[in-house]
């Protein structure tokens, strides 16, 4: 059986160990085989765990991928970038703990992208009750921080505790006229947004 932190999973037809044995088991001690199968399927759920995982699932995931990555460009120098010492990759020459440091900002990257606000057109979507109270909270959090903005990351992990499904989420940028904009990294709580929750909360 698969879990999400990639560390049930990479067993196989001819790999001599299932899934449920490689459980815990370090990458260094992996064969080639369960090392590539671990290393995709950590990559092919990597979506999953960063927006419905849980924190302690997010971090065991983010530990076994670098641990497996580690280990794949320890065995395999000439494959990957990071190992082609001397011909100018950015890794070249460089410490572990250095190349840690830019598979970690890759990840950071990864996150950036995955969160990054898609382009549509308006829409209406249904709100149910509990989505109307917490899109309420959520502009709440927006009235009350400096300027009226915070970080969209900030906003994602708000919208995970208050209970707010992404739909609705998307529904505060995207209807007309909207209460929430877009203002590079960070989000903004628009004057709508701030006439809305005040017609709420009287």
């Amino acid at each position: 059986m698969s879990t999400v932190d990639g560390r049930q999973n990479g067993g196989g037809a001819g790999s001599g160990r299932t899934g449920i044995e490689l459980q815990g088991v370090p990458a260094g001690q992996l064969t080639d085989e369960e090392l590539e199968r671990q290393g995709t399927y950590a990559h092919a759920t990597r979506t999953w765990v960063l927006l419905h995982g849980t924190a302690d699932q997010f971090r065991r995931h983010t530990e076994r991928m670098l641990e497996l990555e580690q280990e794949y460009v320890r065995r395999h120098p000439k494959r990957t970038w990071q190992g082609m010492a001397g011909t100018g990759g950015e890794a070249a020459g460089q410490d572990d703990l250095s190349r840690l440091r830019l598979a970690l900002r890759g990840v950071a990257s990864q996150i950036e992208a995955l969160l990054a606000e898609p382009a549509g057109t308006p829409v209406q979507v249904p709100s149910g009750s509990s989505d109307r109270a917490a899109e309420v909270a959520l502009l709440a959090r927006f009235a009350s921080a400096g300027g009226g903005r915070l970080h969209k990351l900030e906003v994602h992990q708000a919208s995970r505790e208050l209970g707010l499904a992404p739909a609705a989420l998307a529904r505060l940028y995207k209807v007309d006229p909207a209460l929430l904009r877009a203002d590079g990294e960070y989000r903004a709580i628009t004057d709508e947004g701030r006439r809305r929750l005040e017609q709420d909360c009287a």
